[in-house]
């Protein structure tokens, strides 16, 4: 963030939809594709979760998006919001899975409906978005499917099970459908951010022992922020990346180095 982004030609006018767009990570990647040019549309939770980041964008003179309100974790609810926002604007070209959230949780208090409520916040509706928008997305010539993972699976972080187990299974569905969908030219990519500086880890878990502990384990000495993320999740969206697929993409300042460091 702060930093003016490369633009990419091939992200103006493509409807981009962005899940969990209206805060944090998701509320960036927002901003970043309006910025491309692109038709922008993203889903909160609340019914007027979107509005703060609506007007922000169309006093900036980039176009209303579009927003829709739903519980990503209600499969129904979801898809019947993407057709609708495909009825209304057409096939969607770039996706990004980015909803979820990453709770603390020791191994003793998950329970069976716990473990699965986590499992449905960060793996799940990832793949029932990728079914509701890709027979339209080949109609269209193809496009991009950018899954949004987190490099904590990686590192074995504890009190995560839940969603470090989630995570993980993002690289499974990321490679089995870039193989499945590659013959109708849409790419399936996964990237992995680091630790990200955002509002909701600034509130809950940030403090300057937590800062320098990231910094410790880090090769790169800064702070990541959702800029950094969107940077690479433009790249990934746009035709600058048309060979790649299957991929996962860490843009965690090396911190996942730290695991295989002897």
């Amino acid at each position: 963030m702060g930093r003016e982004y490369t633009r990419y030609a091939s992200l103006r006018d493509k409807l981009v939809f962005v899940s969990g767009g209206s805060s944090g990570i998701g509320a960036e990647l927002v901003r970043a594709f309006a910025a491309q040019g692109a038709r922008v549309a993203f889903c909160g939770t609340r019914p007027d979760g979107g509005r703060a980041l609506i007007d922000e964008l169309v006093a900036a003179g980039h176009p209303a998006p579009w927003y829709g309100a739903c519980d990503v974790r209600d499969v129904a609810a979801y898809q019947a919001l993407l057709y609708s926002l495909m009825t209304e604007q057409g096939p969607v070209n770039v996706l990004v899975n980015n909803a979820g959230r990453d709770d603390r949780h020791t191994m003793e208090e998950v329970t069976s409906e716990f473990w699965d409520d986590r499992l449905a916040l960060n793996l799940k509706h990832y793949f029932f978005a990728i079914q509701a928008v890709a027979p339209r997305m080949a109609e269209a010539g193809g496009g991009s499917i950018v899954n949004m993972g987190s490099v904590s699976w990686m590192r074995g972080r504890p009190n995560l099970v839940g969603y470090t187990t989630a995570k993980a299974g993002i690289l499974g569905l990321t490679r089995t459908l870039a193989r499945e969908l590659g013959g109708r030219n849409i790419r399936v990519n996964a990237l992995v951010p680091g630790a990200i500086v955002t509002e909701r880890q600034t509130t809950l878990h940030r403090d300057p022992a937590a800062d320098q502990a990231f910094l410790d384990a880090q090769c790169l000495k800064l702070r990541l922020d959702p800029g950094h993320v969107a940077r690479a999740t433009l790249f990934l969206a746009s035709d600058d990346a048309d060979g790649m697929t299957g991929q996962h993409v860490l843009v965690d300042a090396g911190i996942a180095q730290q695991s295989v460091i002897v």
